[in-house]
């Protein structure tokens, strides 16, 4: 049984912890919601670009375009967003989790290209080659990064270094829910217009300049576009978890304070009753 030094040094302990956990979940609340509203705003961008691809389609067959081009797959890149930092509950494990998942369904050859640490040293330890990495600030991802990364994966892509190309990360829906996914970049499939739907779609459209040179332009910047709405949703993902884990984490620590608390109290109480007991003994004692 702990003695009352021992208790009250669990307690100073605890609280120390829950004050970090309480500093860091408002720290997370905080880029919660910069990064939920950066996510939240790019996607009528992401739908616009998927319908005006999904509308090409429509034309019937689409022209011959590198990133168009399908092959037999017999090795592929798989870019696994994770966190650069861990205490954000199962976020980065749900990830990491998903992907590996994929790559055991397939039996071409995997290699890596990381967004994260987590990511980077999981896969790096079980020795898939990572061809290359990128780090992401605090503040989050920009377009810059998506640039970079989307230029590596189309390089080796068009160079035909890899026959495909696929993102996992975590879609944001809200901060306590967060759903892991895998979803393939390269080669680009037009979305199926049952897919994308809505008001104004299927109407007739006259495309200038022609489908061929427009797509010379699009399909790049529609792979960018994608990467980019990725990097925003695993980022909102990100700090959605964190807080969630760290309000969990605050919420312990208080419970477990008000435990020690209670049995720091009762054995002091304890302890005091016991002199009370030997002073009346001794007492008595002396009264005889």
């Amino acid at each position: 049984m702990a003695t009352l030094k021992q208790l009250r040094q669990r307690i100073r302990s605890a609280k120390s912890i829950q004050q970090i956990t309480r500093a860091m979940k408002l720290v997370a609340a905080a880029r919660l919601l910069k990064a939920q509203e950066r996510a939240t705003k790019a996607r009528p961008y992401a739908e616009g670009m998927r319908t005006l691809m999904a509308n090409l389609a429509t034309m019937g067959d689409m022209p011959d375009h590198p990133l168009l081009q399908r092959r037999d797959v017999a090795r592929y890149i798989l870019v696994p967003m994770t966190a650069e930092r861990g205490l954000c509950g199962s976020f980065n494990t749900n990830l990491i989790r998903k992907a590996h998942d994929f790559i055991r369904s397939r039996p071409e050859t995997a290699e890596i290209v990381s967004v994260g640490k987590k990511g980077q040293q999981y896969f790096q330890k079980r020795g898939f080659p990572v061809l290359h990495h990128l780090s992401l600030p605090t503040a989050g991802p920009t377009i810059e990064h998506a640039r970079e990364l989307t230029n590596f994966l189309v390089d080796r892509f068009v160079s035909r270094e890899t026959d495909a190309v696929f993102l996992a990360f975590s879609r944001f829906h809200s901060a306590i829910r967060q759903t892991p996914e895998v979803v393939q970049l390269l080669p680009i499939e037009p979305p199926e217009a049952e897919d994308v739907g809505g008001e104004g779609f299927n109407r007739a459209y006259t495309f200038e300049p022609e489908p061929t040179e427009l797509l010379a332009q699009l399909l790049p910047r529609y792979a960018l576009t994608v990467v980019f709405q990725a990097l925003l949703e695993s980022n909102a993902s990100e700090h959605g978890a964190r807080m969630t884990a760290m309000t969990s984490a605050t919420d312990n620590a208080g419970e477990m304070i008000r435990m020690l608390t209670l049995q720091a109290n009762r054995q002091r109480q304890a302890s005091i009753t016991k002199e009370i007991l030997e002073i009346v003994a001794g007492a008595e004692a002396l009264k005889g």
